[in-house]
């Protein structure tokens, strides 16, 4: 019905018109002829025969007629070998060692050794269980079944040459034939995974521009389908040449948040656009990319002497030194692997030159907060951040961008997310707070050895009733958990719900 309305894209409509047999006679011809030459079920290999169809060739339905012949010769010399003999047993065999043979019982062996069958029956082998012979007339007919087994594979075998030569006389209409069929394949595949992933037709445009709604990471997006959660789109927006929106986003908030999914989904929507594909988002306009540059990740090449910084840092000179502006950058934590200083310093000109001399649309992803500065004294760069929410001492990732820097790193709070001890973690955040108080006081923190806590930052670790836990703790040491019966183990509960409510 498209094709008669003529709304068929051009690919489609060529593609079409190519696997259209009524104008081409030279691929028409080849292929009418192997539909009919070639059985339904062929064989995986040509040299087994039986691959062509009865009727193609006259001179081979002959040959295969007379080997049809022959078994129906074998089958009436069975039977009446048995009636003559009275052995009803008997039967005629085949095998690649004796060929053609006749076989009876052992007892029966005797009866065909002695005249008068010894003078017909020709002793060739006795088993356990059996005792084989042969015949002139056999021999004979084995003669000519082996015969048309022959002429039936070697003329099959011609007709298959035959078949090929023609084959390859067309192979520049197949080959056209197959890109066509490739298009419709992938057209088809990627209409059906439009309708599936509520994908949408990308606006392809000369400017340099990102502008997306709703976007989102169709990987990501699928695997939490599995576990049944759903995907927090977000919006982007970026052109490079910073008129209408920033050409540089500082994107900044808490591991986890989705930082890194945010970057992807990005650079992914580009190459998925220029590739002529849907994208997952409400709507999407791309301006042309010469090239996507991506530095995400962590990963080492010691086999070559870089280690993680080395591989980090030689990616990130790459992108710095061939990026244009129509390019599409994302870059993830530059700077990571060694001081803070020395990585704050190289992510600060690394946002530098990508603004003001690559000039290209650019995502960076970062934890130094000195940086989202930068919006203030550069003219296309702007701050985003991921929201993220503390809740009765929990972390909740809100997996929504926001405008401007992040409040917090939450640092702390994802290590306690990932399993690090209590005492670990309490730690980090007391080291956390006095450097927030005093960053000076970061000389004096003693890196490899455990800083004995203050009565202070003690109590304030218990949450203010360090008196009732030392009770508990008494209490619990007194106690020997596998001799406790199910009475006394839960009064020990109310024992111990007690002394916590003792120092509220």
């Amino acid at each position: 019905l498209l094709k008669q309305a003529g709304a068929l894209p051009e690919q489609i409509e060529r593609a079409c018109h190519q696997l259209d047999l009524s104008g081409q006679p030279d691929l028409a011809g080849p292929a009418d002829d192997m539909a009919r030459a070639i059985t339904e079920s062929p064989p995986t290999l040509a040299r087994d025969g039986g691959f062509v169809a009865t009727g193609w060739d006259p001179a081979l339905d002959e040959v295969r007629a007379l080997r049809e012949d022959s078994r129906k010769i074998i089958a009436e010399m069975q039977a009446r070998y048995a009636s003559e003999t009275g052995i009803s047993a008997l039967k005629v065999k085949f095998n690649n060692v004796l060929g053609y043979f006749v076989d009876v019982p052992a007892r029966h062996g005797d009866t065909l050794m002695a005249p008068p069958w010894s003078e017909t029956f020709i002793h060739r082998q006795t088993l356990a269980g059996n005792v084989r012979f042969s015949t002139s007339e056999l021999a004979e007919l084995a003669g000519r079944i082996s015969r048309a087994e022959e002429e039936t594979k070697a003329r099959e075998l011609a007709i298959f040459e035959d078949l090929s030569a023609r084959v390859s006389a067309a192979s520049r209409a197949l080959s056209a034939s197959a890109e066509a069929i490739a298009c419709l394949d992938v057209a088809a595949a990627t209409g059906a995974w439009a309708l599936e992933a509520d994908a949408v037709r990308p606006r392809i445009d000369v400017d340099p521009v990102f502008e997306a709604d709703a976007l989102r990471h169709p990987v990501v997006e699928a695997a939490l389908k599995k576990d049944g959660q759903g995907f927090t789109a977000n919006a982007l927006t970026l052109d490079a040449g910073g008129e209408d929106a920033p050409r540089l986003l500082l994107v900044t908030g808490p591991n986890m948040a989705g930082k890194s999914t945010y970057l992807r989904q990005a650079a992914l929507a580009v190459i998925l656009a220029q590739a002529g594909l849907f994208v997952p988002a409400r709507s999407i306009r791309v301006g042309l990319a010469d090239r996507v540059f991506s530095r995400v990740g962590a990963s080492d090449d010691l086999a070559r002497g870089r280690s993680t910084f080395m591989v980090e840092m030689v990616e990130t000179a790459a992108i710095l030194t061939q990026a244009t502006g129509r390019s599409f950058v994302i870059l993830d934590e530059v700077g990571r692997g060694t001081s803070t200083w020395d990585g704050l310093a190289i992510a600060w000109a690394a946002v530098e030159h990508l603004h003001s001399t690559n000039g290209c649309r650019a995502l960076f992803a970062t934890h130094y907060h000195e940086l989202t500065g930068l919006a203030d004294d550069l003219s296309g760069a702007a701050n985003a951040s991921l929201r993220a929410r503390e809740w009765k001492n929990d972390l909740v990732f809100l997996h929504e961008v926001q405008p401007g820097p992040a409040d917090r790193s939450y640092g702390v709070q994802v290590a306690k997310l990932a399993g690090l001890p209590k005492k670990a973690v309490s730690r980090a955040a007391q080291i956390l707070k006095r450097l927030e108080t005093d960053p000076s006081s970061a000389e004096t923190l003693p890196l490899f050895a455990s800083a004995p806590l203050t009565v202070e930052e003690d109590v304030e670790d218990s949450g203010g009733h360090s008196g009732a836990g030392d009770r508990v703790v008494t209490l619990l040491d007194t106690v020997d958990p596998d001799s406790l019966t199910p009475r006394e183990a839960l009064d020990l509960v109310y024992r111990l719900k007690d002394e916590a409510q003792s120092d509220d």
